[in-house]
């Protein structure tokens, strides 16, 4: 089982969206080592999500485990931000 539950929330395939997906899995694989588990969700296909998670932009990480739920707004390129984000380091 994994430790780190995630979803990214995204809008398509736009430079940003897939810049935030490449730039997450690297950080993922580099310091959880495949200790997670990333579900990525197009909003585009998926447009009530946006209103079930209260989202106001994308792309947006979620961390839902470990607690406490963390949001990450944006194309995930600041990696201090992101491993803050999932508590894995202090700003």
């Amino acid at each position: 089982m994994s430790e780190y539950r995630l979803s990214l929330f995204v809008t398509g395939s736009t430079p940003r969206s897939i810049k935030a997906i490449t730039n997450l899995r690297q950080i993922c694989e580099e310091h959880l080592s495949g200790n997670y588990e990333l579900e990525v969700i197009d909003l585009y296909q998926h447009p009530e999500q946006a209103k079930t998670n209260n989202l106001v932009a994308a792309p947006t990480l979620i961390k839902l485990l470990p607690e406490p739920v963390r949001r990450v707004i944006g194309d995930m390129s600041d990696e201090g931000q992101v491993l803050f984000g999932l508590d894995i380091q202090e700003r």
